[in-house]
């Protein structure tokens, strides 16, 4: 395998560690850097690879949030792992939504939706929504101002529009924030459901592209999947310490902004290309 293969897979790495936290489309950016430097691999593959290396970017979450998420931490009183248990139930009430969505319609989304067009529709359309959502919010007070303040019914709404992340571009983390904060949570709190939702949603959406492409790879391709994922590891744990700090001090138009310009861009590239 040429060296130039794994480069690519490093840079692929990278993307996927930052875009999968910032509220951008990781997906959407990887469809994108894929159009100016493809892998020298199977179509099913990169289809794949494409899902699988974000299990890079989930365990970055579960090493930064272990203790948190962990309910059998000796460190923890009764009441304080009884009240991990509840947070876990309402992730898992959260992720039914889009697990059955993802489940029954994961092909027909991938064949109907997954091009350069519905990128940047997306990217723009949630950039837009980014930047109205900070400006009702402008003044008000969340209702919700911590995880434990959160109700399944809350938490079912959140996955509901985790359901519109499954169009390449919207942002998996994009969509359930701007959800989460539409009921009434804080930016913080938004961030951070966010993140545990992922857990569960990118296990699942891994394990379903891993069984349908199968478990035997070349030797080329299990290079490239293994040095995407320990990338996007690795970068996802600055991305997400990164954005922690910076929701404390500012809102999410920057985000907005940045995908309005970015959907435009892809639109005209693609327009002139064309």
């Amino acid at each position: 395998m040429e060296i130039i293969e794994i480069i690519k897979a490093i840079i692929l790495g990278i993307v996927e560690g930052i875009t999968e936290w910032l509220p951008i489309s990781s997906t959407g950016h990887m469809i994108l850097v894929d159009e100016f430097m493809q892998l020298s691999i199977s179509a099913e593959f990169k289809e794949m690879f494409f899902v699988v290396i974000q299990l890079g970017a989930i365990m970055a979450v579960v090493l930064l949030y272990f203790n948190k998420l962990n309910p059998f931490s000796p460190r923890k009183t009764a009441r304080e792992k009884r009240d991990t248990w509840v947070l876990w139930f309402k992730v898992v009430v959260a992720v039914i939504p889009a697990g059955v969505i993802g489940v029954l319609y994961d092909d027909i989304i991938n064949d109907m939706f997954y091009n350069y067009v519905t990128v940047a529709i997306t990217l723009i359309i949630y950039g837009v929504l980014f930047i109205l959502v900070e400006n009702r919010n402008k003044g008000k007070r969340p209702k919700i101002n911590d995880l434990s303040e959160l109700t399944y019914k809350t938490a079912f709404l959140i996955g509901v529009f985790q359901v519109l992340s499954l169009i390449p571009g919207t942002s998996r983390s994009g969509a359930t924030i701007v959800g989460a904060m539409l009921v009434g949570t804080s930016r913080f709190v938004a961030t951070e459901f966010t993140f545990f939702l992922a857990i569960p949603v990118m296990f699942g959406a891994s394990l379903l592209k891993l069984l349908k492409f199968g478990l035997v790879f070349t030797s080329s391709e299990l290079v490239i999947l293994s040095v995407g994922t320990i990338v996007s590891f690795f970068v996802s744990i600055i991305a997400i310490k990164f954005l922690l700090g910076y929701i404390k001090r500012n809102d999410f138009k920057a985000f907005g902004y940045y995908r309005i310009g970015l959907g435009l861009l892809v639109l005209l590239y693609f327009t002139l290309l064309a």
